[in-house]
C-alpha cells in the first residue's frame, strides 16, 4: 500500500504545483505533511525514527544546496514546503518496497538487476546524453557500495526505484533544474537529472538505517531508568507503611 500512495502522490503534487502561487504551493506542503504523518501512524517507533533522520538530514541538505549554493533551481526560487515531508514519503515509499516479501524472496537477481539498470543509465548519462552527465556516474558508484555492502540492500532498491522516478518527474516538469556544471567548483559535469541520484539520496537512507536504532535504543534505555527509579519509589512508598504497622 506505502509504495503505491508514494508513487500516487508524488506526481500529483508535482502537477499541481506547475502552475501554483507561492500560497498554493504552501498548501501542498501541509497535505504532504498529513499524508507523511497518517502513513506513519501504521508505523513502529524505529521507522518513525528513521523517517525523522531522514527529513532532517535532507532538509539541511536542500537548503544548503538549493537555496544556497543553487546545486539545482525549484521554480519558484524557494524550498517549496511539501520537499522535507517529501523526502519523509520517498524513504517510507523505499522502506516498504525493501522490505515486501517479493523482493526479499528475489532478492538474489534483484540486486544485480538494479547495479545493471542503474549502471546502464549512469553510462548513458556519461557517454552518450546530450549533456555529460559525470556527478551520476559518481553517484552510481556510490549506489554500487550501498547495494553491494550496505547493511540492509534491499532498501536501496527501493530507493533506486523511487528516486529514479521522482527525480525523471520532478526535472521533466520543471518542478526543478539542474546546473549544467556545479556551482561551486565549476568542473563536475551534472545531468538534469543526475542519471545516479538514488546514489546521492543513499546517504539520506544509510543515515536513517545507522542512526535511528541508536536514537530509539538511547530513548528506551532513558525510559527504562526512569520505570526503575519509578518502580523503586513506589516499592519505598509501600514499604514505609508496613514498617510502621510492624512496629506498631
Amino acid at each position: 500500500m506505502t509504495p503505491a500512495v508514494v508513487l500516487t502522490w508524488i506526481p500529483v503534487v508535482l502537477l499541481l504545483d506547475r502552475h501554483a502561487t507561492l500560497t498554493q504551493q504552501r498548501l501542498l506542503g501541509v497535505g504532504t505533511w498529513l499524508l507523511l504523518i497518517a502513513l506513519l501512524a501504521r508505523e513502529n517507533n524505529r521507522t518513525r525514527a528513521q523517517v525523522a533522520v531522514v527529513v532532517v538530514f535532507a532538509t539541511l541538505v536542500e537548503y544548503l544546496f538549493a537555496g544556497w549554493l543553487g546545486v539545482y533551481v525549484y521554480r519558484l526560487h524557494d524550498v517549496p514546503w511539501f520537499v522535507p515531508p517529501g523526502h519523509g514519503l520517498v524513504y517510507l515509499g523505499a522502506l516498504a518496497i525493501g522490505r515486501s516479501a517479493y523482493v526479499g524472496r528475489q532478492r538474489r537477481w534483484l540486486v544485480p538487476a538494479t547495479l545493471v539498470a542503474a549502471g546502464g543509465y549512469a553510462t548513458w548519462g556519461l557517454l552518450l546524453s546530450g549533456r555529460r552527465d559525470v556527478l551520476g556516474a559518481v553517484w552510481f558508484a556510490c549506489l554500487a557500495v550501498f547495494l553491494l555492502r550496505g547493511r540492509n540492500p534491499l532498501v536501496f532498491i527501493g530507493a533506486f526505484v523511487v528516486v529514479t522516478y521522482l527525480e525523471l518527474l520532478g526535472t521533466g516538469l520543471g518542478t526543478w533544474t539542474w546546473q549544467v556544471r556545479d556551482p561551486i567548483l565549476g568542473v563536475v559535469a551534472m545531468g538534469n537529472p543526475p542519471s545516479g541520484a538514488a546514489g546521492g539520496y543513499g546517504f539520506f537512507d544509510a543515515a536513517a538505517l545507522w542512526l535511528a536504532p541508536r536514537l530509539v535504543g538511547r530513548r528506551e534505555r532513558r525510559q527504562h531508568r526512569e520505570n526503575v527509579v519509578v518502580q523503586q519509589a513506589v516499592r519505598a512508598h509501600h514499604a514505609a507503611p508496613v514498617g510502621a504497622v510492624d512496629a506498631g
